[in-house]
């Protein structure tokens, strides 16, 4: 599993760190982990709306902090468990940019066991960086 849970960091938060070989994956791989806070079996959840979330930011942790967030949103204001399926970061100049092809559904209580509901990402550690062989985010969530 390429993200691990991370143990006695706080008790009304959830923490997280996830890698990826490069930064599409790292970011599908945080997003992945983001909602497998929220709900045990994330195969229960199934392509049948899709979305496009296109964002931008001078800074490559804060466009993962504001992706997450979008997912978040999805999920509070929509009901939507959404996964990143296509996801596509281009670097021009000093800004980032991100394409991601989402897909879910509306939580089901009866299909989707919920763990947690997360209420945002922190900036508490947060980070994002380049080591050999890829990349590695840490997260807080705040539930």
């Amino acid at each position: 599993m390429p993200y691990k849970f991370l143990e006695d960091v706080g008790t009304a938060d959830i923490a997280f760190e996830a890698t990826g070989r490069d930064l599409p994956q790292l970011f599908t791989t945080a997003a992945d982990a983001t909602m497998n806070v929220m709900i045990d079996n994330l195969d229960a959840i199934e392509s049948r709306e899709t979305r496009q979330i296109e964002l931008s930011n001078d800074n490559v942790e804060m466009l993962l902090f504001d992706f997450l967030q979008e997912l978040i949103y999805f999920k509070d204001a929509k009901r939507l468990l959404l996964r990143a399926h296509e996801t596509q970061i281009d670097q021009k100049g000093e800004a980032y940019f991100l394409k991601a092809k989402v897909a879910g559904e509306r939580l089901d209580d009866t299909r989707h066991q919920q763990r947690a509901d997360v209420k945002a990402v922190t900036l508490h550690g947060f980070s994002v960086e380049k080591f050999e062989g890829g990349w590695k985010a840490s997260v807080l969530l705040d539930i």
